[in-house]
């Protein structure tokens, strides 16, 4: 079992009250007003689908969703969304992220997206990693050098 004991939606969601908190309470700059800042709603939608479609990726293949119990992973999941992105869950709740920051409108909830990134790097896809090369093996190894953690195959 992997280390950290939030999941990361969960983390997404204390994220998301600390980018309305800071920006009710230190703006820094106010960016966008409405109805500019509806823009967000398309991120958001974005970010639902792009999360929807890949659970679904999980399903279809018959293992674990469960970020925090990738030691009962069946099987690798390498097809749709994750031909271009070894971590599309959490691209989607970035997504989601940007588009609340974007309907807030100000500057402060942006860089909460960045704390994030990092937290979600430093104590979920890393762990995921190591447990994932120690359980798939080559498999995986030659998955990670195809495909980028973010976005993107890897240029040969």
């Amino acid at each position: 079992m992997l280390k950290p004991r939030v999941p990361p939606p969960v983390l997404a969601l204390c994220i998301a009250a600390l980018m309305w908190w800071m920006d009710w309470h230190i703006p820094l700059v106010r960016l966008l007003a409405p109805p500019w800042n509806s823009i967000g709603w398309g991120f958001i939608g974005i970010g639902l689908v792009v999360d929807a479609l890949s659970v679904t990726a999980f399903i279809r293949a018959k293992t674990t969703v469960n970020p925090l119990r990738v030691d009962r992973a069946t099987s690798l999941v390498v097809t749709g969304l994750y031909r271009v992105s070894r971590n599309p869950m959490y691209l989607g709740l970035i997504a989601l992220l940007v588009g609340w920051a974007l309907l807030l409108g100000s500057l402060a909830p942006f860089l909460l997206i960045v704390v994030f990134e990092r937290v979600i790097v430093i104590a979920q896809i890393r762990p995921e990693e190591a447990a994932l090369a120690a359980r798939f093996g080559d498999e995986y190894a030659n998955y990670a050098s195809r495909v980028r953690r973010w976005l993107g195959r890897v240029s040969r």
